[in-house]
């Protein structure tokens, strides 16, 4: 008598739920098995129970490996079955970048004035107002980096007219100063000379001793001391006055 047909919903008996999944997961990764062996494939096969635990199988060495195979392989197909109409819009757009670029090279050539012998009388003169006006910017550009630079040096050279300015007037002060000292230490020295002389010439004059008083006749002491006087003085000069003789 054969089985009857299992009817596809969820158990809702836990216990009975938990045994199905256990027989049908172990018969599962059996199946996996089997056709991995006998048709020579290669068969990954993972199972989340409704706990979160993990139950995988594959057939080869490495499991990251073959998904990575499964990954290539679908982003593969999405490049294959991209619509007909991007792939056309993207090669209008290549299209249009390459006229742009070919178009700016042979602009330049003609600016460098290779490959003129393909332009006519109107774009050759158009060319020529390009260059005469990109002439006239470059000398421009050039005048005013010229003008700023000159500006520049005016201020450097005002800048070192004022540093030279004021270095000759600390230098006049310095002269002054030696200029006062030495004036200053002439001085002291003519004093000092002076001072010696005055003492020299009082040296040579000696003042007599005498008596303040008046006296009329003839008095002993002062003629002593006048005898002692004029004997210093034949000592000195050499000769006796003639009111003494």
């Amino acid at each position: 008598m054969g089985r009857g047909r299992v009817e596809l919903k969820r158990i809702e008996n836990k216990i009975n739920r938990q045994v199905t999944f256990a027989k049908r997961r172990n018969g599962l990764l059996k199946k996996a098995y089997e056709l991995s062996v006998l048709c020579d494939a290669e068969v990954a096969l993972i199972i989340f129970s409704n706990r979160g635990k993990l139950y995988e199988f594959c057939s080869t060495s490495s499991m990251p490996k073959t998904l990575d195979r499964y990954q290539k392989c679908s982003y593969g197909a999405v490049e294959v079955n991209k619509p007909a109409k991007e792939l056309e819009s993207s090669y209008r757009e290549y299209l249009k970048l390459k006229s742009k670029y070919e178009s700016l090279q042979r602009t330049q050539r003609n600016l460098l004035g290779e490959d003129l012998g393909q332009l006519n009388s109107k774009e050759i003169e158009q060319l020529e107002h390009q260059l005469d006006s990109s002439l006239k910017h470059v000398r421009s550009i050039k005048t005013q980096y010229m003008l700023d630079q000159l500006s520049d040096l005016q201020n450097k050279e005002q800048m070192l007219m004022e540093s030279n300015r004021a270095l000759s007037i600390k230098l006049e002060e310095i002269s002054a100063r030696n200029q006062f000292r030495a004036s200053w230490e002439g001085g002291e020295q003519s004093t000092v000379s002076f001072s010696n002389q005055q003492a020299q010439s009082q040296g040579l004059f000696q003042p007599l001793e005498c008596n303040a008083t008046l006296q009329i006749g003839y008095n002993p002491v002062a003629s002593d001391q006048m005898a002692v006087a004029t004997t210093h003085a034949q000592q000195v000069s050499g000769f006796i006055p003639g009111w003494m003789l």
